[in-house]
C-alpha cells in the first residue's frame, strides 16, 4: 500500500511538472505576441489555457483521492497540500497569460506607444521569477524559493514605474488614452504573474520545511 501511496504522490507531482511547462510555455509566447505585435501567435495562447485549466481538474482529483483514501500524515500530506497549492497558482499564471494575450491582440492593432523597453524590463523579472519557482519546486530547494520573495519588490517597483510613466503620456496624449489602459493592465498581469510565483515559492517552503511564510517577510 505505501509503495503504491508513493508512486501515485509521484505521479501527481509529474502532473505539476507538466502543468508549469504548459504555464511557462504560454507566458512566454504571450509576452511574445505583445512585444512583437504577434496576434497569431496571442490567440494560441488563449486556445491553450483549456489544457492548463484541465491539468487542474486532474491534479484536484488525485488530491481528493489521495487525502480520502489514504490519509496520509506529516511530510506526505505537505506535499499533497503544497503541490495542490501549487497547481492553483499555476492556473492563475495561466489566465494572467490570457489577459495578457488578449490585450496583445488589441494592441497589435493600434499604433505602438513608447514604452516596449519597460515591459520587456519588467517581462523579463516576471519570467525569472516564475522559472525560478518552477525550478526551487522541482529541486524542492527553500533557498532559492526566500530568494525569489526577495525578487518580488522589484517586480513591482518596475510596475508603478511603467504605470506612472503611462499616465503621464495620457495627460498629454488623449488619443492614446485606450492604448494606455491596455497597456497598464499588461503591467499589471505581468506584476501578478510575479506574486503568484512568489506563492509557488512559499508553497516550496512549506512542502520541504513544514512552515508557512505566507503573509510574512520571507526569510
Amino acid at each position: 500500500m505505501e509503495t503504491h501511496f508513493h508512486a501515485q504522490l509521484e505521479k501527481m507531482r509529474v502532473k505539476v511538472l507538466e502543468m508549469s511547462a504548459y504555464a511557462q510555455k504560454a507566458i512566454e509566447d504571450a509576452c511574445r505576441a505583445l512585444l512583437t505585435r504577434d496576434s497569431d501567435l496571442a490567440q494560441k495562447v488563449i486556445d491553450g489555457d483549456i489544457i492548463i485549466n484541465k491539468l487542474e481538474c486532474e491534479i484536484d482529483d488525485m488530491t481528493l483521492r489521495l487525502l480520502a483514501l489514504d490519509q496520509p500524515m506529516a511530510v506526505d500530506l505537505r506535499a499533497i497540500v503544497g503541490m495542490m497549492r501549487v497547481s492553483v497558482n499555476l492556473e492563475r499564471v495561466g489566465d494572467e497569460a490570457v489577459n495578457i494575450a488578449e490585450k496583445a491582440m488589441f494592441l497589435a492593432t493600434r499604433p505602438p506607444l513608447p514604452f516596449s523597453e519597460q515591459l520587456q524590463e519588467l517581462s523579463d523579472i516576471a519570467l525569472d521569477m516564475f522559472r525560478a519557482a518552477i525550478t526551487a519546486f522541482r529541486e524542492g530547494d527553500p533557498d532559492l524559493s526566500r530568494e525569489i520573495c526577495s525578487w518580488d519588490s522589484q517586480c513591482n517597483a518596475q510596475d508603478v514605474k511603467v504605470i506612472k510613466d503611462l499616465v503621464n503620456y495620457m495627460g498629454k496624449e488623449a488619443p492614446a488614452v485606450e492604448r494606455a489602459v491596455s497597456t497598464i493592465l499588461t503591467s499589471r498581469s505581468l506584476e501578478r504573474i510575479g506574486d503568484l510565483s512568489t506563492n509557488i515559492g512559499e508553497a516550496v517552503v512549506f512542502i520541504v520545511e513544514g512552515v508557512s511564510i505566507k503573509h510574512r517577510l520571507c526569510r
